[in-house]
């Protein structure tokens, strides 16, 4: 703990050493003869306090009363199983031994700047014997290092506590950095050798302090750590040094990690990423099965550090939770296959012919491969709804009592009647029957669902549910989002049937209108509403709760003259809620006004609109509930749901195809995107409805929307057709912009109902 200590000695298995300013004498070692003070013959692995009434060195002579022997120790001797103090009564108090040699008195060999310097004086090549053993004992010994890069303090141990590191991190990051450079090669090999064959492997599990830990934070500001070609050397057997500590130092340790500046956390984070990909690039390539086994180990320990790194920033939001994103996952694993090997690791255990499987690890996995991981899962689901549809069938061909059944969950609709048709469907469907794929029939229309009619369906149901005309949800003006209504005079039934037909969409990958706040996605994934959400649906309500918190005189009951009460309006009548019991007779003043917030908010989002959420979420999960649904974020699991806005024109024109006479430089289609990209934003999203039955694109982005341009026979009087089910568009032969332009129009400002698709 940064004590001095003037005299150590050294038995067979024992080691005892003086401390002067507190009169200490501590031991260490194997104890079976009594030999380290303790009262006992029990072995310590750290330095323990030897018994006795030792007293620290004064020049005063202090006052000892009669029932107590305190003694000044001279000087201390350890023989091979025994232990000496040689003492002196107070009152002849003489100065202890100090056994410290003048050149160390202030400080043992640490990294900082006049060390750096001294290093880079010598040109690039073979170090001095004294120069390299002085790096080697430098980087090879833990005491160096963690008596490194020590925050300016007055304190002893500088300030060194569980939540707090004594660490100058700036100072590490820039010293290390002068010290490994391109033009002094010699000594950055002489560091990566010390560090690998002397410090890392001989860090252990159990430390004596905390101030023993301070490596562990400094370590990784070393560029050698992030050097590939030391990953396996350096940063996994310091990861797993990491993987090894105790439960008391790896507490302590995160507790460092977690007020760390969010640069240099996040440059832990991205160490061990970078070791993954590096790992996951090897294993790609064909290696023995000796060396994959080898790599298998490595992958496990750098996802665990990372599980333990995203465990801290999930307590204490260091940096973005998409830091932890590993992009380049799609493109190194086959995730299907991952998500089944994981699924079999679930069901049957560790099976040992199976690699690491990611999906351990969820939290490195971005959008684009949840979204795999969703669509996986749901046709693994649908196939096995199918099978067990099709062997019921066959079961009823030799055993009446079975009946036969359809392998595909069937709606038959009419457009004029959507909504209770489709009630009338889902309330007589078993549970196990939303898993089949889905397949929509408008009656009365000649269409064969491949997914086009599928997505009318879903626009349609959705805007006449979701229609604030009917009461069951409230529109908010400013924010032109749409929330639960408190009050409302429909069976809870339709809110369950919303949840459904939500829970279907996403089950069969397709994009619905709703205008949510992302604290519908948040209730969703059992996450809880916050201030901000209310900013988001209520933005005036939201501004002023910001301005009662930020308020910063102490008159605030009269400033705001508010009560725990909230006031709502239903159907031309005004109502006056109490958010808390007996909530109006409790003013808000300064230490309650954040109670205040947490209520409203909560009333707002939970409290007022339990039942009907209630609903609705039991409809949602029946379809669309698991394991794989809660490895989203909110904003992910909404892009999902709604998909999003991030409109790149551009990128749609470069990924269309073509088919027959048309190709990209045809004059049609020449004509065709000069008129398209002279649209204004409404029209270009009223296209995307026409042609493809949503006016969003998917959670991907525009790279996953694929449009298809056909010729079609007839003159230039026919109108372009929309085949939704494969967005495929039929584009008459059209020589004049402005006529494409007005038959474009025309076509997609009436894009509901379907001819044969």
């Amino acid at each position: 703990m940064g004590s001095v200590v003037t005299q150590i000695t050294c038995g067979r298995q024992h080691t005892t050493a003086f401390v002067p300013s507190s009169g200490r004498i501590y031991s260490f070692g194997l104890g079976g003869n009594g030999q380290l003070g303790t009262g006992t013959t029990s072995n310590r692995k750290s330095p323990f306090t030897v018994k006795g009434n030792w007293l620290p060195y004064s020049t005063q002579c202090p006052i000892i009363t009669d029932s107590e022997e305190c003694y000044c120790v001279k000087r201390i001797f350890s023989g091979g199983d025994q232990s000496f103090a040689h003492y002196f009564y107070p009152q002849n108090m003489v100065p202890p031994d100090d056994f410290r040699y003048p050149d160390f008195l202030k400080q043992i060999w640490t990294v900082n700047e006049t060390f750096i310097q001294r290093l880079l004086t010598f040109p690039s090549g073979r170090l001095p014997v004294e120069i390299a053993n002085e790096i080697d004992g430098t980087f090879s010994s833990a005491g160096c290092l963690n008596g490194s890069f020590l925050a300016l303090s007055n304190d002893d141990h500088y300030k060194t506590s569980t939540r707090f590191s004594g660490v100058d991190m700036n100072a590490a990051r820039l010293l290390f950095h002068k010290l490994i450079q391109p033009d002094h090669a010699h000594i950055s090999q002489q560091v990566a050798a010390s560090l690998e064959k002397n410090l890392i492997p001989k860090l252990t599990s159990s430390l004596p302090d905390v101030e023993a830990l301070r490596l562990y934070l400094t370590l990784p500001e070393c560029p050698l750590m992030s050097d590939a070609n030391n990953f396996t050397t350096l940063a996994i057997p310091f990861g797993t040094a990491i993987l090894n500590l105790e439960k008391a130092p790896l507490k302590v340790l995160e507790n460092w990690w977690s007020v760390l500046e969010p640069p240099l956390f996040l440059k832990i984070v991205e160490l061990y990423k970078d070791v993954v990909v590096h790992l996951l690039k090897l294993c790609k390539i064909g290696i023995p099965a000796s060396e994959r086994r080898i790599l298998t180990n490595f992958l496990h320990t750098a996802f665990r550090v990372l599980e333990i790194l995203h465990r801290v920033n999930e307590r204490g939001q260091v940096i973005q939770y998409d830091r932890f994103y590993i992009h380049e996952i799609q493109d190194l694993i086959d995730i299907r296959n991952d998500y089944v090997n994981w699924v079999q690791q679930q069901v049957f255990g560790m099976l040992t012919d199976i690699p690491v499987t990611i999906c351990t690890y969820p939290f490195v996995f971005d959008a684009q491969a949840k979204t795999t991981l969703l669509q996986t899962d749901a046709v693994i689901q649908m196939q096995m709804a199918v099978d067990q549809a099709h062997r019921q069938n066959l079961s009823s061909l030799f055993l009446p009592v079975f009946e036969s059944v359809n392998p595909c969950l069937i709606l038959m609709v009419r457009r004029d009647n959507i909504v209770g048709d489709a009630v009338e469907v889902l309330r007589k469907t078993k549970n196990v029957d939303y898993k089949k794929p889905l397949k929509v029939i408008f009656v009365g229309e000649e269409a064969v669902d491949a997914g086009g009619v599928r997505k009318e369906f879903f626009l349609l149901i959705m805007r006449e549910l979701l229609d604030p005309k009917y009461g069951m949800f409230r529109y908010h003006e400013e924010s032109r989002l749409i929330w639960f209504s408190d009050k409302t005079f429909e069976d809870s039934d339709l809110f369950h049937l919303i949840g459904v037909v939500c829970g279907l969409a996403i089950y069969n990958f397709t994009i619905v209108d709703l205008h949510f706040p992302l604290a519908l996605y948040k209730k969703l994934l059992n996450k809880k509403p916050s201030l901000d959400d209310l900013k988001e649906l209520m933005p005036d309500v939201g501004r002023g709760m910001q301005q009662l918190l930020d308020y910063p005189e102490d008159d605030i009951e009269e400033a705001f003259c508010l009560n725990f009460t909230i006031t709502v309006e239903n159907f031309g009548t005004t109502e006056i809620k109490e958010l808390v019991p007996n909530g109006a007779d409790i003013p808000v003043v300064k230490q309650n006004r954040q109670d205040f917030v947490d209520a409203y908010v909560d009333y707002i989002f939970n409290k007022s609109v339990a039942s009907l959420f209630s609903a609705f979420h039991a409809g949602f999960h029946k379809v669309c509930g698991g394991k794989v649904l809660q490895l989203f974020q909110p904003s992910e699991l909404q892009a999902m749901v709604i998909g999003n806005t991030n409109y790149d024109w551009k990128e749609l024109e470069k990924n269309t195809e073509y088919k027959g006479e048309y190709w990209a430089d045809h004059p049609t289609i020449k004509i065709f995107w000069e008129v398209f990209h002279e649209l204004s934003l409404e029209k270009k999203k009223q296209f995307l409805l026409f042609l493809t039955g949503s006016d969003r694109i998917p959670i991907l982005g525009m790279k996953c929307l694929k449009l298809v341009i056909q010729p079609t026979g007839g003159g230039e009087d026919y109108l372009p057709v929309a085949h939704t089910c494969f967005n495929l568009l039929d584009l008459p032969k059209y020589t004049d912009k402005e006529t494409l332009k007005s038959k474009l129009i025309q076509a997609i400002d009436h894009y509901e109902g379907f001819s044969l698709v």
